[in-house]
């Protein structure tokens, strides 16, 4: 019976480096003969990879990692919006489906910025605009919590804001709608005003 690994979601999260013909697992294998050629040796990976479960659960007991813990963080949210700061839903889906259109184009001509230097004269929130804008789907476990520290670091500076007519209100909101939106952090979703 010859085995031949079938296409599967596993496969796709991790594809094969190397071409491994498929091969009779029964034919003449002795487990405790060392392997005398690659093929044999890429046979033998096969062999053990097709006898491993597709998920395995570690059995982690949390009061082991509490006293090795030598970092705290914090994982709250935003800072609630003070009245009269948040913006309306409408706002935040309009500035979400504006967002999604700039992505679009960014992606379209991704080559073309590449090759751009950064402009001196650009501004922190439009700068971190665009760099939200050159984020791929889907984000990497850091970039998660970069944009999530970004949020929240927003929802700070607006709370120490005296006015909610000042010029930076709309451009933290701006930040925060899209990180909690665009992105899929509704933890850290302003409630709409």
């Amino acid at each position: 019976m010859a085995w031949v690994p079938a296409e599967s979601a596993v496969e796709e999260l991790m594809p094969r480096l190397l071409p491994v013909e498929p091969c009779d697992l029964t034919e003449g294998f002795d487990p405790s003969v060392p392997p005398r050629t690659p093929q044999e040796y890429l046979r033998r990976v096969q062999i053990e990879a097709a006898q491993c479960p597709d998920v395995v659960v570690a059995q982690i007991d949390p009061k082991k990692l509490k006293r090795k813990q030598s970092v705290n963080i914090s994982l709250s949210g935003c800072q609630p919006a003070p009245e009269g700061y948040s913006p309306t839903l409408q706002w935040q889906q309009q500035q979400v489906a504006q967002f999604s259109t700039v992505r679009q184009n960014v992606n379209k001509h991704r080559s073309h910025w590449k090759s751009q230097q950064l402009d001196s004269n650009v501004t922190m929130g439009r700068w971190l605009y665009a760099l939200l804008a050159c984020l791929e789907k889907p984000l990497l476990p850091e970039a998660h919590s970069l944009i999530r520290q970004l949020a929240r670091r927003c929802s700070e500076v607006r709370l120490l804001v005296d006015s909610k007519d000042d010029e930076r209100v709309p451009a933290l909101n701006l930040l925060i709608c899209l990180v909690s939106r665009y992105f899929d952090q509704r933890d850290l979703a302003d409630e709409p005003s």
